[in-house]
């Protein structure tokens, strides 16, 4: 029995790290005022009909701390490449000069930065909502334990183990949030 509780424990351990683990990619791809490659992460173009990441069609970097580049490897993807990332919504017009595209980003105003930290924190909710759904499926797995014959009191240790597994994760999504809206709100 105490085999199958550390198996749920480890399982439970381990998706609460990739829901902190998404949380920080997510941060990632928020803008704090200096421009980073992280931030088209995600944007999928039209490679010859088959929906590819930026990333593998282009060499994207950051030139300054308020520019990025993005230079295709083959000149004909330039339309597609910018056509992706006016539709990604990113708030950033690119710039084609026949060559690569240019971005560059605005210096952000209060309001804007005041959005950028409820985005944040909304992203934040969500693993938080995560990591208490699988905190929620370890709790029941425990019990159908318990139903099976395991000890009460061995039952209580697993699930205190679990909630202190989620107080852990739940704390270190807000430490990273926290950070993040420092990073966003200085100037």
């Amino acid at each position: 029995m105490s085999e199958e509780l550390s198996l749920i424990l480890d399982d439970a351990g381990d998706s609460m790290k990739k829901a902190i683990n998404h949380l920080e990619a997510e941060l990632q791809k928020i803008r704090a005022g200096k421009a980073s490659p992280q931030m088209l992460d995600g944007i999928m173009v039209d490679y010859y009909g088959s929906p590819t990441p930026l990333n593998q069609v282009a060499n994207v970097s950051a030139i300054d701390a308020r520019t990025i580049t993005v230079q295709p490897w083959e000149k004909n993807m330039l339309q597609p490449i910018e056509r992706a990332i006016i539709n990604s919504n990113i708030g950033i017009n690119p710039q084609n000069d026949g060559v690569m595209i240019r971005m560059f980003l605005p210096p952000m105003t209060e309001e804007r930065r005041k959005e950028l930290v409820k985005r944040c924190n909304g992203e934040g909710e969500q693993s938080k909502v995560a990591i208490r759904n699988i905190r929620r499926e370890a709790i029941e797995q425990i019990k159908k334990l318990q139903k099976d014959g395991l000890s009460e009191d061995v039952s209580k240790d697993a699930e205190k183990d679990v909630q202190d597994l989620t107080d852990a994760n739940i704390s270190l999504v807000e430490k990273h949030l926290s950070s993040k809206e420092k990073e966003i709100m200085s100037v």
